[in-house]
């Protein structure tokens, strides 16, 4: 958990939303600090086959505003081949922490 304007938030429910998206496999999100030093959630997500990684990044945004709330979205969104898991598929969140 961290917070974003002031408020928890949760980063399973952002996942939970992209995840609900067709076009979405995978995804992990992760506190990403921006140029003033708040924390700001950033998406990392493994897309269908065929998507285009460009064009998806806004309609992604635009459906997490509306499927948990407008200031929970993701303000940066990477799409990558894979999320890096351990051995029994959990999502290893440190190693995403660092490529922020």
């Amino acid at each position: 958990m961290f917070k974003v304007s002031g408020i928890w938030l949760s980063p399973f429910e952002v996942e939970g939303a992209l995840i609900s998206h067709p076009a979405v496999l995978e995804a992990a999100v992760v506190a990403k600090r921006d140029a003033e030093g708040l924390e700001k959630p950033q998406a990392f997500v493994v897309l269908q086959a065929g998507e285009d990684p460009d064009a998806l990044r806004e309609v992604l945004k635009d459906h997490v505003k509306e499927k948990i709330g407008k200031w929970k979205y993701p303000r940066w969104i990477e799409v990558v081949e894979e999320l890096p898991k351990t051995a029994t598929g959990k999502i290893q969140r440190f190693k995403l922490r660092e490529d922020c």
